[in-house]
């Protein structure tokens, strides 16, 4: 059972694939279809930006399709960076500035006063349409400086709230158990076995007896 992943963030693909890894669904890469278009993320919303990667793409490839859109909320900030997670130092942002101006705008907010939660909005796809949209939420708080060498983007900012480590602290095997788009890609990974029965069904297969 294959599902096209609709993202170029290696590290984002990498971590996804993991994740569906223990299920029957195999992550193919975007990097498989080079004329693919781009898919500007300009939705008001998670939900929003993730629904149209995933349609995008279902509809180029006319194969089932799955997104994610990810965001960063820090009460101290309002609920920011928020859907501008990506770009939260401006164009061109990188990993390393999008966690320097986080520490720089958190600088003397006291630890106890630093909550956070990242959410991920995951949404399924096919040529004709949404199948379904899901969410996974993970709550923490944001570290006074940097801590860990694994994961990408704020990982090493972000302190687990049940483990008392930063995702880059933890191994991958951990984090991708607990994480908020672990919990979304397990929800969406009931909707792409239903969606794949539902087809069969539809299809009319025979079924061997054993």
């Amino acid at each position: 059972m294959e599902v096209i992943v609709s993202t170029r963030n290696r590290n984002k693909f990498k971590e996804i694939s993991r994740i569906l890894k223990d299920s029957k669904i195999k992550a193919i890469s975007l990097d498989n279809f080079p004329r693919a278009p781009r898919v500007k993320e300009d939705g008001k919303t998670l939900r929003e930006n993730a629904a149209k990667k995933a349609l995008k793409i279902a509809r180029f490839t006319k194969r089932l399709t799955v997104a994610d859109d990810s965001g960063l909320m820090v009460d101290a900030l309002d609920g920011a960076p928020g859907i501008y997670s990506a770009r939260f130092a401006g164009k061109g942002a990188t990993y390393k500035t999008n966690n320097e101006k986080l520490l720089k705008v958190l600088n003397g907010v006291p630890l106890k006063k630093r909550k956070a939660r990242f959410i991920c909005c995951v949404a399924v796809a096919d040529e004709k349409g949404i199948v379904d949209i899901v969410r996974g939420i993970y709550a923490g708080t944001i570290a006074k400086k940097l801590k860990g060498r694994n994961g990408f983007g704020y990982d090493p900012l972000f302190i687990s709230s049940t483990l008392g480590k930063t995702f880059a602290e933890l191994e991958p095997s951990v984090k991708n158990k607990i994480s908020h788009r672990a919990r979304a890609f397990t929800k969406a990974k009931k909707v792409i076995l239903n969606y794949i029965k539902s087809k069969m069904k539809t299809k009319g297969l025979k079924r061997h007896k054993l």
